[in-house]
């Protein structure tokens, strides 16, 4: 049984919630892809409209633990998911008119732009938020590390499918043939959505478990009481660092192909597919060996989200090594490895993410999911772009191209090992029982925004 009490879901249920996901892989690659490149190259903007633009729907992600304590305080999950891809849809119509006010009306384009990437962001971080917390409550704990990877992938299939069939109906280009498109994805990510999540969470809010408080409307009371739990605390340092680490090649890498392999655009766009295949590879091997051992062993997630980082490292490794060798390092395998310890940890850390989101005061979840979700959607933004500042500097110094690339790849497998140390502290003070965890340190009131007393 779930924590609820209520039948776990089946496989069927798990793909359902998926679906959720899918829509929002749907509008948000419409907003990263498709309008980033109708702004630089339509639009002849500087690439850095775009870059900031994204960046801002990253930033908004700091909202995250609010909103999750909303649902706690209402109790009820599905109004969030299904408000969250409400604004969501809103926000990519809109980007997508905005950027055709733009050849018209540039400043007037360029507020509804802002505009429309914050409600992205408010919807990207309200339903998916809520969506996970909900996922915990009705998957059993066996099953979690695998709808983490049923979750996952079904958004890449947003994002492929969408991609695609999007692609068919812009051709020939216009702006009236994006604003249209765009508002059809919109309109049927959003009618999917409510079909998907409609009734899964039952007919009435859930009771409080035994000996749970009922959250109070004081925000900073909730944060205050998450942040002093060793677990959540860890685990939210352990998710901004790994991620950190996960996203900063995605920059780098490609540049790394070209500068030392002398690979063409087209290989090194061929090296990221190879990279983006291994991720899905390791998500599906994480599926397949949780369900057959159960929660043991090499079943569990901490298993994979230690062993995901540590292989991480290694494959780090080995570009470090194909960067003192050369040509003659066996590159491509290395890459496709990376991506499969990448997808390995992914899926666990999401995984572990759904299991421990009800250790402590199971009232408090949508807070302690928000605040996980905010150390992951801020370190994912700001991944990318530390990893080609890292690269810049290490080539100042250094002078040496290759020798500057090395050493970022080396920081990152640095930062690897130091998750993988936080993800095995994590689970095992999340095995202790409450009483025998080690009190935490109250969160300084600084971190709330006000002097410290």
């Amino acid at each position: 049984m779930t924590p609820l009490g209520l039948t776990p879901l089946g496989w069927l249920g798990i793909a359902r919630l998926g679906l959720v996901q899918t829509a929002l892989g749907a509008i948000v690659v419409l907003t990263t892809s498709t309008i980033n490149r109708v702004m630089v190259v339509e639009l002849a903007l500087p690439a850095m409209l775009p870059g900031a633009l994204v960046a801002l729907h990253y930033a908004v992600q700091v909202l995250r633990p609010r909103w999750g304590h909303g649902a706690d305080i209402g109790g009820r999950l599905t109004p969030w998911i299904i408000g969250g891809m409400a604004m969501l849809a809103l926000g990519g119509f809109g980007a997508a008119l905005a950027v055709a006010m733009m050849a018209s009306m540039p400043v007037a384009g360029l507020l509804m732009s802002v505009l429309a990437f914050l409600a992205i962001g408010i919807g990207v971080g309200a339903s998916g938020t809520s969506l996970l917390v909900l996922l915990s409550r009705r998957v059993a704990d066996a099953r979690r590390p695998a709808a983490a990877t049923i979750v996952w992938v079904m958004m890449i299939m947003g994002f492929i499918v969408t991609a695609g069939t999007a692609g068919h109906f812009l051709d020939p280009f216009s702006m009236g043939r994006l604003v249209a498109v765009s508002a059809v994805v919109s309109l049927l990510a959003f009618i999917v959505s409510v079909v998907a999540v409609w009734g899964v969470e039952g007919a009435s809010p859930p009771a409080p478990a035994a000996g749970a408080t009922v959250p109070a409307d004081s925000f900073r009371e909730a944060l205050r009481e998450v942040w002093s739990e060793p677990h959540s605390r860890l685990f939210a340092i352990f998710i901004f660092l790994s991620m950190i680490a996960y996203s900063a090649q995605d920059l780098i890498l490609e540049p790394f192909a070209g500068a030392v392999f002398g690979y063409t655009p087209g290989e090194t766009t061929k090296l990221a597919g190879l990279q983006h295949g291994g991720v899905l590879a390791g998500m599906i091997l994480v599926a397949i060996v949780s369900t057959l051992y159960g929660n043991r062993g090499p079943g569990t997630t901490r298993f994979w989200t230690v062993g995901g980082c540590i292989a991480s490292a290694f494959a780090l490794a080995g570009l470090v090594a194909a960067a003192l060798i050369g040509p003659e390092f066996p590159f491509r395998p290395n890459v496709f490895l990376l991506g499969v310890a990448n997808g390995a940890f992914a899926a666990a850390a999401i995984g572990a993410m759904m299991r421990l989101v009800n250790a402590g005061n199971p009232e408090r979840a949508g807070v302690r999911m928000g605040l996980w979700g905010a150390a992951q959607g801020i370190a994912f933004g700001a991944g990318g772009f530390l990893g080609a500042l890292a690269a810049d500097i290490a080539r100042y110094l250094i002078t040496s191209q290759v020798a500057a690339y090395a050493t970022v790849f080396a920081a990152e497998g640095v930062l690897f090992i130091i998750s993988a140390v936080l993800a095995d502290r994590v689970a095992s003070q999340a095995r202790q029982p409450a009483s025998r965890r080690p009190a935490a340190p109250d969160m300084p009131d600084l971190a709330l925004g006000r002097p410290a007393e």
